[in-house]
Order: C-alpha cells, then sequence, then structure tokens
C-alpha cells in the first residue's frame, strides 16, 4: 500500500478524534453549567408557604447577602433591586445575625425609589433561617409614623393654641379686679376680655369640628346631598358679617345631580372658605360663589378680592393650625383651623379641594364633587332637583358657567376692573 496513502488516512482519522473530542468537551461543559443554573439554592422545607401567609414584605439572603427569594413587596417597598438588598442598614444587620446567631428587631428610616428620593419608614425583624440563610420581614410602618406625629404635633399645638386665650382671660381679669375703682378701665378690659373668651369659644369649637369631620365615616354614614342647598345655607350663614363689611357675596350657577356625602360637614366646609373669603377681604369688595357640573363631577368655586396668599404660603395652608400672619389672624379671630377643616372634610368625600391665588389680586378655592348618577339618586327615592341655585342673601345670579381656570378669573377680573 502507498505510505503517502497510508500518511493521509491517518490524519484524516486524527482529526476526525480531535473534532469530536472538542465537541464532546463542550457538551460536557454545557451540561455542566446548566446543571448549575438549575439547581437553585432552597429554603427549608415549608418556610416559603408560611412567609407567603405572613403578609408582610420579605427578602431571605444567602451567605454574601445575594437574593436568594424575595416578594413583590419587597421589590415595591424598594428593599430590593435585581437580587441585591438596596440598603446597607440592613446589610449591617444581616452580618450581626450571621456573627452570633441571634435576632435583630429595629425601625429604620429608609429611602424609596430610583432617585432615593421618598422616605419609608419599616419595621425590620431579621433571623436566621436554617444553616444558610439570614430571613429579613419589613412592615411599612409610614403611615402610622406619620399619624402620630401629627397627632404629636396637634397636641402640642392645641395645648399652645390655648394657653394664650386662657392665659390672657386669667391677666385681664386679675386686671379689672384691681382696677374696680376706675370704670373707664374696667370697661375697657371687659371688652377685651369679650374678645379672648370669644377666640377660646371659636377655637376650641373648631377643634371639636375637626374631631367629628376626622371620626365620621361619610361613605357609610351619608347619603345624597343638593349641593345647591348647602352652598345656600352657608352663605345664609356668613350673612350678617358680610354685610358688617358692606360686602357683596354673589352666587350663581347649576348643578343637576346630587353628590353623597354629609350636608352638615359640607356647609360648614363652604362656610369656612365664605368667611375666610369674608375676613380677608377689603370692605366694600365682592365675594363670588359659582357651581357647576362637567364630566360628572360638581365644581365649586369661590373667590374674592383679598390679600391674596404668597406662593412659599400656598403648600402649607391646608396644615392644622398653620397662618399666612399670625398676627393678623389674630385680629381676624382665625384659628389656622378652618383650612384644614375644609381639607378633610372634602377628601372623605372623595372630592378634591384647589388653590388660585396672587398677592393683591386674592383667591380662588375650587372644590370638586363627585356626583352620583341619575339612577342611584332614584334608588335612594329622591327626585332629581332641578333649577339654579338660590341663597338667602341678596345677589345677583349668574349665569350657570362651567368653572373658569385662573386665567379666565385673572381676565374676568380685569374687565370688571376689580
Amino acid at each position: 500500500m502507498d505510505p503517502l496513502f497510508i500518511a493521509a488516512l491517518a490524519g484524516t482519522v486524527g482529526l476526525a478524534l480531535g473534532v469530536l473530542c472538542m465537541y464532546a468537551f463542550r457538551m460536557s461543559e454545557r451540561q455542566r453549567a446548566a446543571g448549575i443554573d438549575v439547581d437553585e439554592p432552597t429554603i427549608p422545607e415549608g418556610a416559603a408557604e408560611v412567609l407567603a401567609s405572613l403578609g408582610l414584605a420579605y427578602i431571605v439572603v444567602d451567605t454574601v447577602d445575594g437574593v436568594v427569594r424575595a416578594n413583590p413587596a419587597a421589590y415595591a417597598f424598594g428593599l430590593v433591586r435585581g437580587h441585591t438588598v438596596v440598603h446597607a442598614q440592613i446589610l449591617e444587620l444581616t452580618a450581626r445575625v450571621r456573627a452570633h446567631g441571634v435576632i435583630i428587631d429595629q425601625e429604620h428610616e429608609l429611602t424609596r425609589g430610583l432617585q432615593a428620593e421618598t422616605p419609608i419608614v419599616v419595621h425590620l425583624r431579621v433571623a436566621p433561617l436554617g444553616d444558610e440563610y439570614i430571613l429579613i420581614l419589613a412592615d411599612d410602618r409610614t403611615e402610622l409614623s406619620r399619624t402620630e406625629a401629627v397627632r404629636n404635633d396637634f397636641v402640642a399645638n392645641v395645648s399652645h393654641e390655648l394657653k394664650t386665650p386662657v392665659g390672657a382671660i386669667s391677666l385681664l381679669s386679675e386686671t379689672i379686679e384691681d382696677a374696680a375703682d376706675d370704670d373707664e378701665a374696667v370697661r375697657r378690659f371687659a371688652r377685651r376680655l369679650h374678645r379672648e373668651s370669644e377666640r377660646l369659644s371659636v377655637l376650641v369649637q373648631d377643634i371639636i369640628e375637626l374631631s367629628r369631620v376626622q371620626g365620621k365615616n361619610v361613605v357609610f354614614a351619608g347619603g345624597p346631598v343638593d349641593v345647591r342647598e348647602v352652598i345656600s345655607d352657608a352663605v345664609d350663614r356668613s350673612r350678617l358679617s358680610a354685610e358688617a363689611k358692606g360686602i357683596e357675596v354673589k352666587v350663581g350657577g347649576t348643578s343637576p345631580r346630587l353628590v353623597h356625602g354629609d350636608a352638615d360637614q359640607l356647609s360648614m366646609a363652604f362656610r369656612n372658605l365664605i368667611d375666610n373669603a369674608v375676613r380677608y377681604s377689603a370692605a366694600g369688595t365682592r365675594v363670588g360663589v359659582g357651581l357647576s357640573s362637567r364630566n360628572g363631577v360638581a365644581q365649586v368655586t369661590i373667590a374674592d378680592q383679598g390679600i391674596g396668599i404668597a406662593a412659599e404660603d400656598q403648600e402649607r395652608i391646608f396644615e392644622r393650625f398653620y397662618r399666612v400672619d399670625a398676627a393678623r389672624s389674630r385680629q381676624t379671630g382665625g384659628t389656622g383651623l378652618g383650612l384644614s377643616i375644609v381639607k378633610h372634610v372634602i377628601t372623605n368625600h372623595g372630592g378634591e379641594v384647589a388653590l388660585w391665588s396672587q398677592q393683591g389680586r386674592g383667591s380662588t378655592f375650587t372644590i370638586r364633587l363627585p356626583e352620583l348618577d341619575t339612577e342611584s339618586a332614584e334608588r335612594t327615592g329622591d327626585r332629581e332637583p332641578a333649577g339654579g341655585l338660590s341663597a338667602s342673601t341678596p345677589t345677583r345670579r349668574l349665569a350657570p358657567t362651567s368653572v373658569r381656570t385662573p386665567e379666565e378669573e385673572e381676565m374676568r377680573d380685569q374687565n370688571s376692573h376689580r
């Protein structure tokens, strides 16, 4: 046989064997890698079912703090991203648990969101899980902490606000007693005593109203309400204070549907806004109250020609006891609770309240409330109202229109030489 042929055949066989060996090696590597990927870490038997029933955010990490398992709540709270625990505070707790085998309960304020812009308060319970893993349970306490802070601030503010008129009444009563022989001084101090007692009465009444608003569930305790009747009642109750300053209250507009809620609470909210409009407006000006309906929403606007509110104060005016000008509020009798009551009432009714204001040009508050559909109103036995809004105060009726935007209000004011 030809030696060249034998050599060529041997080379071909060797090449084929080399290719087969390389292919077998690569297949082996792929199978090994696939075996590693499929073989996921496991947690103790039954632990997954228990964790799913807790109703809390949970994370299970391994010996190098890699996330073995986490539920959707842990991702929603921003505690986990991918397979990594986000917060260093949590990793510090897992390290302590791993080192000492203890269970740690702590409350932390962490950040949430991709830009870490939102704070979240969570109660963390970190404990060993089996021999390899660490379990992290997280309970969201953000709303609870906020409510507790608000309650503490409210108690502190109430204590402070009550001390002022009570202290003034005490001092004035002593002064009157010392000046018993001076009739003029007695009359002067008696008038001041009367003002302070009125201020204390208004403050106590506002606190009672705020407590009542917060304690009543209008969803279950409320019923169909005609917004026009509520506005008429609120305007009527503000009539004397408006007439005393020569302020004209103009009412107009219509809304054909009812809303669901509590008529007394809504009347109180509208009255607070109208009283504020009268209180902070100059004598001889006007306050406008408009009602309209758009896309199943009743809209009420209360506009004044008062001093207006600075832009930096507009975000805080609905806070309890917040006053733009404390000295002026004392002169006008404001307690700082009126707008907070308005906010609570409208929120409890599923609505919203918005503000447009410009210093020197007045303010416009817009309240939006969801309307009941006609069938719902008929099922309750109430007949759908008809006609326009009426008020007890002398008013000139406006044509039924939709609520104007702040820009339209400003143009209208300029045209009327506001």
